[in-house]
């Protein structure tokens, strides 16, 4: 089997870094928008480079690199030429002109010593530069019911995230409950992958969570999904959430393979969460900071002026005086004032004060139609 890592550049001329085990089919999901997030919202894309590797950590291994690199660096790579990507790499910056952009577009200094070696042979040095942490992977671990699988993975995409991995589900898989719980997500079980351990599913992961509301045995720092957000975000590397079987949740053998607990704040007269509402939590804290598509906003009309509503009042006022409502006589500042009060408290449009009005109007002057 062949692990690819590649670069495509987006149609606003960013470039995107990732590795995959099929990059056909990783190009067509770029293409088609099925991939949330960075590309998504930057089509079309273009495969400028990719290089296959034997094993997925020496694809990882790559992706990592060359992701930081400047696009000087990257373009000579695209180009095959060496000399560039030296030159590029080397090119000095002064320590005045350090820039806070998060583009990865400049050149950055060179640093001495040994640099990371491609398998062309070619010696370079790997650029720092801010570029966006990758999705993380969900695991779920021996998890029981094919329905709960396909739920999480709708979870999952709802939010943006695509890469499920599962260790030793109980039922085999695929699952043929799965799909129809996904209702539509069906590119995160596609893509889902299978591995006999924890240890083999986050084997290629630079920081890994545990879920869980028990107290294990282990001590290890615990933070909340929208802590663990922050860090996935501000770190680079791929991050993996485990989340643990529904009947019993992580075993402390899971859990000890993990750098932090991630626990859900919860009613301690009632914490059980279903494993979909798990990840569906912890997926909305990390979309929090990408650009996934929002709900479309509805231009509300301006409030009326005050002249308008002040004039709806007073055909209120005057109605109700001809109707004989304003009674005892020492009272009608206070009702009016209440009224008033009642009156002012929506934000009445121009639209809907000449609506009431024109009904004020029509109870006034009733016709028969």
């Amino acid at each position: 089997m062949t692990f690819w890592a590649y670069i495509i550049r987006c149609s606003d001329g960013l470039y995107y870094t990732g590795h995959t085990d099929d990059l056909d089919r990783r190009m067509a999901e770029h293409q088609s928008g099925a991939l949330p997030g960075f590309t998504s919202v930057r089509r079309p894309v273009e495969l400028m480079w990719s290089e296959g590797f034997q094993t997925r950590d020496e694809a990882l291994a790559a992706e990592t690199r060359v992701k930081n690199w400047s696009r000087a660096k990257k373009e000579g790579l695209f180009r095959g030429d060496w000399d560039a990507v030296s030159v590029a790499a080397r090119k000095p910056i002064p320590r005045y002109a350090t820039s806070t952009s998060s583009a990865a577009t400049r050149d950055e200094r060179g640093e001495e010593g040994d640099a990371p070696r491609l398998r062309s042979g070619q010696t370079e040095e790997a650029n720092v530069t801010a570029t966006p942490a990758p999705p993380p992977v969900i695991v779920l671990v021996r998890p029981q019911l094919g329905e709960n699988i396909g739920k999480a993975a709708r979870a999952m995409l709802n939010f943006g995230l695509t890469d499920m991995r599962l260790v030793a589900p109980r039922d085999g898989w695929p699952n043929p409950a799965a799909g129809p719980a996904a209702s539509g997500a069906d590119v995160v079980l596609a893509r889902a992958e299978v591995f006999e351990s924890v240890h083999a599913a986050v084997a290629d992961c630079a920081h890994v969570y545990a879920t869980t509301v028990r107290k294990r045995g282990v001590t290890k720092p615990v933070v909340t999904p929208e802590e663990a957000a922050r860090g996935i975000h501000g770190r680079t590397g791929r991050s993996a959430i485990l989340f643990g079987p529904e009947r019993s949740g992580l075993e402390t053998d899971d859990v000890a393979i993990a750098r932090e607990i991630l626990t859900v704040p919860i009613n301690p007269e009632f914490g059980s969460l279903n494993l979909a509402q798990a990840v569906i939590l912890v997926a909305y804290e990390w979309s929090k900071h990408v650009a996934l598509v929002q709900p479309t906003d509805t231009e509300l009309d301006p409030p009326a002026p005050q002249g308008d509503l002040d004039g709806m009042i007073e055909q209120f006022d005057a109605m109700l005086e001809g109707a004989g409502y304003f009674f005892p006589p020492d009272k009608v500042p206070t009702t009016k004032r209440m009224i008033r009060t009642l009156l002012t408290k929506p934000a009445w449009t121009a639209g809907e004060v000449r609506t009431v009005r024109g009904m004020l109007s029509a109870l006034a002057r009733p016709q028969k139609r």
